[in-house]
């Protein structure tokens, strides 16, 4: 892939040098013969504008050389002698060269329809007197240049290579959250089988463990997704309830109110399952009658809000003082990488008795190829 890029890269630079040399001595030569014909003088005007297009054939060729060295010994280096070396010896090559082409096609066309055209040796040294600086300038100008593009594409390249390991950062940080909050739901669960053992429901830990499996699975499966859609998210979910279910039977009670339209929407996986654990372990593993856990989801506008509640006891005044459980500083910490500013969370005590845990974050359906 790399090598396919590099030579893509040089035959665009080669396209782009052919057609900027072709459009200024196109440029050149039109001048030269409308000037002089405007100027009443008589000269074999084909000759001139095909002499004149071609002698800059020369510079056109050696561009890339040049460009080249300007990566290679770059003038910025005042005190290194070769640099300087290099460069003054390109640009006499090219002087040379230049002026022996022309004075060869002078020589060959005789453009300016001179009776006794001067020898090719005379031409040679005249245009290259007479042309020193002018060549030392375009020289100098292509030097510019070449550094300005290498410092914008070396400006875009570093750039592109920052977002992309800064990317590769955040996906190794949600990666570590995310490995962190599977072993958590995993010892919390299989504490739940060892409590189901201990009460001799041997039946209900058989198919805890059963579903847990499954879960897990499935869990698997998508472990380098890190957000899928809603419905998705609503699967583990439910599932995790299922799970929990076996445990506290007909204590823990289950209501959702997700409107479909909502299912295409992406979330970050695995961010209801620790509100959902959050909500049992506080609200309803508490209390002797246990208690209703409430799913929903709404839209406003471009924002998505998922929220999680109890009928369980409700916080206590200090409790955000008190440092919050690993579920819900992981979904926390999550939301803040994956949306920055752009989410929200928030922990409050209902009117009517019980938690609710939100979350809101920007509404976006993946596009077909994404999806």
């Amino acid at each position: 892939m790399t090598t396919n890029n590099h030579i893509q890269t040089g035959s665009y630079r080669w396209r782009w040098v052919a057609a900027i040399w072709f459009g200024f001595a196109l440029f050149g030569a039109l001048q030269t013969v409308f000037v002089m014909r405007s100027e009443g003088m008589h000269h074999a005007w084909m000759e001139l504008f095909v002499v004149t297009l071609l002698s800059w054939l020369p510079w056109a060729l050696m561009t890339p050389l040049i460009l080249h060295l300007g990566r290679r010994f770059p003038l910025p280096k005042p005190w290194r002698f070769q640099n300087w070396f290099a460069h003054i010896a390109a640009w006499l090559a090219v002087s040379v060269m230049f002026c022996a082409w022309d004075s060869l096609l002078d020589v060959l066309l005789n453009p300016y329809a001179d009776g006794s055209p001067a020898t090719f040796v005379q031409l040679w040294h005249s245009k290259f007197y007479n042309g020193f600086l002018s060549s030392m300038v375009l020289y100098a100008v292509i030097l510019i240049v070449s550094s300005m593009l290498d410092s914008r594409e070396r400006l875009a390249f570093q750039q592109t290579e920052t977002a992309r390991l800064n990317e590769q950062l955040t996906k190794a940080q949600l990666n570590a959250l995310r490995r962190q909050i599977e072993p958590h739901f995993l010892f919390n669960t299989l504490n739940a089988v060892s409590g189901l053992v201990r009460e001799g429901r041997n039946d209900s830990a058989v198919s805890m463990i059963a579903g847990l499996s499954d879960f897990l699975r499935r869990m698997l499966e998508d472990s380098s997704r890190q957000q899928v859609p809603l419905e998705e998210e609503m699967e583990f979910a439910l599932k995790y309830l299922d799970i929990q279910k076996v445990r506290f039977a007909d204590r823990l009670q289950l209501s959702v109110d997700v409107p479909g339209e909502l299912y295409p929407a992406k979330v970050p996986s695995l961010i209801l399952q620790p509100m959902v654990e959050n909500a049992i372990k506080h609200g309803i593993a508490k209390r002797a009658q246990g208690g209703t856990i409430r799913i929903s989801a709404s839209r406003c506008d471009d924002v998505l809000t998922l929220s999680v509640c109890n009928d369980g006891p409700s916080l206590p005044s200090d409790w955000e003082a008190t440092r919050p459980g690993i579920g819900i500083s992981n979904v926390r910490t999550r939301l803040q990488s994956l949306y920055g500013n752009d989410c929200e969370m928030s922990m409050r005590n209902r009117s009517a008795g019980g938690v609710e845990v939100s979350v809101s974050l920007p509404f976006v359906i993946p596009s077909s190829a994404e999806a």
